[in-house]
């Protein structure tokens, strides 16, 4: 089984890079965003649970999404393995998805971490702020911010996988196809 966190900033590309690679190795995408949209959308327990946090402007709990996530976990189990996208975001919650993985006897094969600069950064999220509608891409200010934060709340995250000898860097500049090749021979080389 392979299990990979997909890692990079705001607009390095992984959500277009984790549908071929899920297509590719034929595995399971778990966005966090997808599955709190999913359980809220549906008003399952969790989903009820994390918008009662989220409604009062707070983080939902590590353990709300530990969970959300283990459901998705446990309903796949004979997939060929899962591609986590946007989780973890810090050591405690790598910890938690060691601990989910190894109740169903496997592990995290990989952290691939797509590395680009962080103007290319900042015009690939404006230019997808003109056509996604999405406010968070369009302000300049707001962009350089989600970056500057994601690179403060997520170094150490590099080091966690470093230090388990599970990080792999990819240069995430260049046409989609060939970011896809070098995430491929990353991966085929597990």
């Amino acid at each position: 089984m392979k299990n990979l966190v997909l890692f990079g900033p705001p607009g390095a590309g992984k959500g277009t890079q984790a549908t071929f690679l899920k297509d590719t190795y034929n595995l399971i995408h778990i966005s966090t965003g997808d599955v709190f949209r999913y359980n809220i959308k549906n008003k399952t327990d969790l989903g009820i649970l994390a918008k009662s946090f989220m409604d009062k402007g707070e983080l939902v709990p590590d353990h709300v999404t530990i969970d959300m996530l283990n459901a998705e976990v446990a309903k796949n189990l004979d997939s060929n393995g899962f591609i986590f996208d946007g989780f973890p975001r810090n050591t405690l919650q790598a910890d938690a998805l060691d601990e989910l993985l190894k109740s169903h006897e496997t592990e995290v094969s990989a952290m691939i971490a797509l590395e680009v600069d962080d103007e290319v950064l900042v015009q690939r999220l404006l230019k997808r702020g003109e056509t996604s509608g999405r406010p968070d891409d369009a302000n300049e200010s707001v962009v350089r911010n989600r970056i500057k934060i994601y690179y403060k709340q997520t170094a150490i995250l590099k080091n966690y996988y470093f230090d388990a000898s599970k990080y792999y860097g990819v240069n995430g500049v260049g046409s989609v196809e060939d970011i896809t090749e070098r995430l491929k021979a990353v991966i085929n080389n597990l």
